[in-house]
């Protein structure tokens, strides 16, 4: 496959970081805003793809997202990257989804619609059923000025860090059963990718599994 620099890559990233409903004053309504964080900055992923001697994370890096960025944006939160279970949105900036940019990530906020997927997202949140965040962004992959790549051998193994300096675009935030970043537990979206990654002939037909292709392609390029 030949490298093209031009090629814009639509990945997902799952981030961990505590998601609340925001406590309603003493005599008022029960409150239906929910807040969080949708991208941390800094945070090295779980891995996307392991080997016994080689492995590789992502990092987002400050500089990847603006709120200028955001702002030229049509950003839908939803449940499950499911675009049909909309929550809120932003577009060019303005609606019912907020954020901003501080030197954590993104925190967003948004009152849950009076609907049953708000009601579900409210329920889920407040039991801790639902525990982190997802976005989908794209970017140039192949283009160092984009994502850098660096390695390093570390006790035996090669270490392989993509750190995305330059977003083109994100599309939506999304409220995360399985966040895989390193501050959790649950690790299954790692454990699945490993899983892919070393079956390699089975058919690869879904976003995840596209992911995981990508990904590999750009480790097999030499620095």
């Amino acid at each position: 496959m030949a490298k093209n620099k031009d090629a814009v890559i639509t990945r997902m990233l799952h981030t961990v970081a505590d998601l609340h409903v925001r406590e309603a004053a003493e005599g008022e309504a029960p409150s239906r805003t929910i807040t969080g964080y949708a991208i941390l900055f800094n945070t090295p992923s779980a891995p996307l793809y392991a080997y016994d001697d080689e492995e590789a994370r992502e990092v987002i890096a400050p500089e990847a997202v603006t709120k200028e960025l955001l702002d030229g944006c049509d950003i839908k939160m939803t449940m499950f990257h499911d675009r049909q279970l909309i929550l809120a949105r932003s577009k060019n900036g303005a609606g019912t989804l907020t954020y901003s940019v501080d030197d954590k990530g993104v925190a967003f906020e948004f009152d849950a619609p009076n609907t049953a997927d708000g009601d579900k997202a409210l329920e889920l949140v407040r039991r801790g059923d639902i525990s982190g965040c997802s976005f989908m962004f794209s970017t140039h992959y192949y283009d160092s000025a984009y994502v850098e790549r660096s390695v390093e051998r570390v006790d035996g193994k090669t270490q392989i860090t993509y750190t995305v300096r330059t977003i083109t675009g994100i599309y939506d935030f999304t409220l995360a059963a399985d966040p895989a970043y390193p501050d959790t537990n649950c690790e299954a979206e790692a454990r699945e990718l490993i899983k892919e990654l070393r079956k390699p002939e089975v058919k690869k037909d879904n976003s995840m599994r596209e992911q995981v292709r990508e990904m590999r392609r750009a480790a097999s390029y030499k620095l």
